[in-house]
Formats: C-alpha cells, structure tokens, sequence
C-alpha cells in the first residue's frame, strides 16, 4: 500500500487543531499525517494541590495544559500516564502541546485509525545530539539547593529530551514513527569526536525507548546538507547497529541536494527505495519535495512538485513497478496541494501500466488461440 499525506495540517484546513487536520486530510482522501513539534519547549510547575494532586496525567483535563510527565526527584522523569500525582512533585509541562490535555491523544488516535490516517511526528528540524548531555566542567555552588548539584542541560540533552517526548505522545496517539535528524558537525569539535557522541547518545536513546516499551519506531532521516551529519551510509550504518528500534527515514529532496542531483531515471529511485526496503518491515517512510541545491551538494530551499529537476514521474514509474509499502510525505511548501498531485500521478501511472497489460494478454491470447485453430487469423487488408 502507497499512503499520501501532508508534513503538518493542510494548508486549506480551516481550524489549525491536530483533529481538524485528520479530518481534512481525510476529506482528501489522503491516509497519512505527519505531525510537526514545532514548539516543543516544556517546563516545570507544582501540581495544584486541589485540583491534581492524587491524580493521573491521563485524569487531567485542558485547564492543567498539556502535561507529559512527573519529577518524583528520582533519577530520571516518570513518563508513566496513570502515574499518581504527589504533592511534592513537579509536573513536566509543554507550553504548546500537540492537543489540548494528554488525554485528548488517545481519543486522536483512535480517530485517525477510524478514518485511515496514519500518523507519524518530526521533531524539530534543527537537532544536535552530536555534543555531550551534560557538562562535565560544571561545578555546584556550595549554597543548599537541591537542583544546584545538577549541571545545567546543554543543547544535546534538550534535544535528547524533545525526542523523548515526541516518542511518549505519538506512542500515547499510536502513531509510526518518531522523524528526527541527529544535528550538524560542530567546528569546534572534531568530526569523529562528534561522531562518537552521536552514536552514545542514540545508545541511550535507544535504552531509554525500550524500558518505555514504546511502540513508534524512532526514525532517523537522511539529510541535505554535507556539514550535518546523514549521509545515507551513515543512517543505514546507526540502523544495523540499532536494529528493531532505529528505521532509516528516506527524505527525497535531501538525499537529492546531498548528492548532487543523482536521482534521474526510476531505476535510480527503485535502486534507492530497495536499499531502505530490508529495514522497514512496516513499510518505507519518506517525504518528497521538490528543491534548489548548490554546487556543494547543500540544500538551499525546498520548492513545489513542478519545480525543480527531481522529477516525481520517475519515481510514480517506480512505485508502478516496485509496489512497496511506502508512506510518502509532502514537505513542498504546497503541502496538501501536492500529496494530492503524488497520488494522482502515481495512479495515472498505474492506470497506462494496467491498459497497457491488457491490451498485450488480448494480443497473447489472440495469438495463441490462432496457434490452436480456435480464431482464424487476423485478415491484414481489414482496417478494422
């Protein structure tokens, strides 16, 4: 199956809430949605000692916003929904969440699933968890308090924290996958030394995924700009050494700009979708847009269907051929407009393959009842 679908609710969709663009996608008769965590910024506040306190997240309702999670002053944040709340707990917040309560999640999801959306979530699209998730240079002041003798988050760990939180509500919607790239090379670190903790922090990543049981696979994109580490070797590379839990997430226009326009003919695309094939057993992830790259192979912008040189027939001439499981995408700035233009061309393709089909078994069977003395042949003077 071929699913169509818009990276973040339809441009035309008149109410801009995640279950307003299910159902315009739905009316589109597109099957996918790829949720965008534009603003996923979170704090921590005291409960309401009335209103929370002995409750669940999954009990709290919108007038508590959009809570994600509970510091218990353990180790690490509980992430558990039926969880009860203390008093002297601090409840994990995101000021701009993706519906009104965490609750809402559940019911979104089974929306989606009556109406045949799929659903997926991208993280933000600047990452980095090429650094450290801690600073190890850090020293507490000697003044009692009892978060002082934590080092302050560095931009690893906040980004480490936002795929987290990404992989807890798409698990609570019971969406796919979890889109992430995993950031650029630093300057001022060594490539390898970037490297290494990109594969340290997935590590962990990966760890903490699996003792949440969470069932979206985290997603790793390749990505179009040469100092950001994605390469398609190096995305497949962290999948096997990830397997199960890592998928590799095919970004057209990306691996487009990264190699400098090498998708020509559909043999190039089939040969590129049948390398992701082996790692999504359900099915290939991918988005596609048009795009504008420099002479470096760097992405400059991303630009409708109709242009730019990565031609989508080629790739409908591939699905045609191939028929894989794939969901694709639209990230063109036309979003909506131009997942409905994927499907119809792919299906235009479809429909010339299957007439053409026909009309050669017609001509094979014609030919062999001739063969077989049941139709006389075909007189070369008649114009019909």
């Amino acid at each position: 199956m071929i699913r169509y679908g818009p990276a973040g609710i339809p441009l035309s969709c008149k109410g801009r809430t995640l279950k307003d663009g299910i159902e315009d996608v739905h009316n589109l008769a597109l099957t996918a949605l790829e949720i965008q965590m534009v603003r996923p910024k979170t704090f921590f506040r005291a409960p309401d000692e009335d209103e929370e306190v002995g409750m669940t997240i999954r009990e709290l309702g919108g007038e508590s916003g959009f809570v994600i999670g509970i510091d218990k002053g353990e180790d690490d944040i509980v992430y558990d929904p039926d969880e009860i709340i203390n008093e002297e707990d601090n409840l994990l917040e995101m000021g701009s969440g993706i519906a009104y309560c965490f609750n809402d999640l559940y019911a979104l999801g089974n929306m989606a699933r009556r109406h045949d959306v799929s659903l997926s979530l991208h993280t933000p699209y600047y990452m980095d968890l090429g650094g450290p998730l801690y600073d190890e240079s850090y020293e507490p002041p000697e003044e009692d308090d009892e978060y002082a003798e934590m080092p302050p988050e560095t931009l690893s760990m906040q980004c480490f924290n936002t795929i987290r939180n990404g992989g807890v509500i798409l698990n609570a919607l019971g969406g796919s996958v979890v889109v992430t790239n995993l950031g650029p090379y630093d300057p001022k670190r060594d490539r390898e030394e970037t490297e290494s903790n990109i594969m340290g922090n997935v590590r962990e990543l990966v760890k903490w995924w699996k003792s949440m049981k969470l069932k979206p696979r985290l997603g790793v994109e390749v990505t179009g700009q040469q100092d950001v580490w994605g390469s398609l070797d190096q995305v497949l590379d962290l999948c096997d050494t990830f397997k199960g839990t890592v998928v590799p997430v095919l970004n057209f226009a990306q691996y487009q700009s990264r190699t400098k326009g090498s998708l020509v003919t559909s043999t190039d695309f089939s040969d590129l979708i049948g390398q992701f094939v082996p790692y999504s057993k359900d099915g290939v992830y991918s988005s596609f847009s048009n795009v504008e790259f420099d002479a470096d192979g760097n992405e400059r912008w991303l630009t409708p269907l109709k242009k730019g040189d990565l031609k989508f027939e080629r790739l409908a001439e591939c699905l045609a051929d191939m028929m894989p499981e794939i969901t694709l995408i639209s990230s063109s700035p036309l979003l909506e407009h131009d997942a409905v233009y994927m499907r119809t061309l792919t299906e235009r393709v479809l429909s010339k393959k299957a007439a053409k089909y026909l009309k050669d078994k017609k001509k094979t069977d014609e030919a062999e009842r001739v063969a077989n003395g049941t139709l006389a042949p075909a007189d070369p003077n008649d114009e019909d």
